[in-house]
């Protein structure tokens, strides 16, 4: 099939019917993944501290040092959240906090080492934020900053960060944040050094239809080179109680439609990602059983704990069993997962 350029996925996004993007989308997922079987990855999210210095506009999330609600979360707190997890059946942590101005390595590294030492279990953590700042406080380069990570015990990097890779649109609402360069080049070094990771996209804010598929069009080449993103969210932005929704007034919340349409034209283009997942966090879990016939093939975490989402109001939360009942009613083959989506169980029609 002739890979589809800029120009052709721009006039998707803006003209093509809802049906049209999504049969579409179903097929090259179909030719993907023949079996019909839709996974999911049993984790929580923790994240370790609210107190961050980028501040961005669409987080509500962020609290600053010496506020009532700041905290940096004990290993006490931390052992508990993680036996929880273990006991459910997690798999996996999705370790990510804000990017705290007195944290230095040595935090990062003792707190992986003590998780590591105590709980076997995968951690997917720290965004590229995170790592760029580490590098310009400790000195050191980001494959430097990288491989004193890897040695402490983290697997797995998450997409976090991205947001939109427009800098125009950065410079708007996360004008504190890394630009769109180094969140690539970020990721381009934690791929050549043999670490997978995931890309996300937060869309529906202040961007254009150009910025999308410019966002789009910059991690399918960084995929070309290096092969090291496993999967594809994305999500919509969620406006409540946000700085950017009291700026932008005009913002509402991306509805079905629109979530739909940019879930299928990410199969289309991004013909170099296997993985695509659902966002039911943002969208609710019927209209993430919907993208299951636009394009996706993961519905993504049982997220037993999420709290940067729900900051803005939205309180959507789903079971193990309720993913699995959506998977099924979907008539797809339900199939929890890894990390690195090896299946670890299928669950029968019964």
């Amino acid at each position: 099939m002739t890979r589809v350029d800029k120009k052709q996925a721009l006039q998707m996004l803006k003209e093509s019917s809802i049906y049209e993007i999504g049969k579409e989308a179903d097929q090259i997922r179909q030719s993907l993944h023949p079996e019909g079987v839709v996974t999911f990855v049993v984790d929580r999210n923790i994240n370790y501290t609210n107190i961050c210095i980028n501040r961005c506009k669409f987080c509500a999330f962020w609290r600053p040092q010496g506020h009532s609600e700041a905290y940096v979360l004990s290993y006490e707190e931390l052992s508990k959240k993680i036996e929880e997890t273990i006991e459910k059946g997690g798999t996996q942590i999705l370790l990510q906090g804000g990017v705290h101005p007195e944290l230095g390595i040595d935090f990062y590294i003792d707190m992986l080492r003590f998780i590591k030492n105590n709980f076997k279990i995968h951690l997917h953590g720290f965004s590229p934020p995170e790592i760029s700042f580490l590098s310009k406080k400790e000195g050191l380069t980001v494959k430097e900053i990288l491989l004193k990570l890897m040695e402490a015990g983290l697997d797995s990097i998450p997409g976090g960060g991205a947001e939109i890779l427009s800098d125009r649109v950065r410079e708007i609402q996360s004008p504190n944040k890394i630009r769109s360069a180094e969140w690539l080049s970020i990721m381009r070094e934690a791929h050549l050094l043999g670490m997978k990771t995931s890309a996300t996209m937060m869309f529906g804010s202040i961007e254009s239809e150009e910025d999308i598929v410019e966002h789009l069009d910059a991690i399918r080449t960084l995929q070309d080179e290096t092969a090291g993103f496993i999967a594809f969210i994305p999500w919509s932005f969620q406006p409540g109680n946000t700085e950017l929704k009291r700026e932008y007034t005009e913002i509402m919340p991306a509805g079905a439609v629109k979530y739909l349409r940019v879930l299928a034209l990410s199969r289309i283009y991004l013909d170099n990602f296997k993985n695509i997942q659902v966002s039911w966090v943002t969208q609710g879990i019927k209209i993430a059983q919907v993208g299951l016939r636009f394009g996706a093939n993961d519905f993504g975490s049982t997220m037993l704990e999420e709290n940067v989402v729900r900051a803005a109001g939205v309180m959507y939360r789903v079971t193990m069993d309720e993913i699995i009942d959506a998977i099924k009613s979907a008539r797809f083959k339900p199939a929890q997962r890894d990390t690195y989506y090896k299946v670890l169980r299928y669950f029968n029609e019964n």
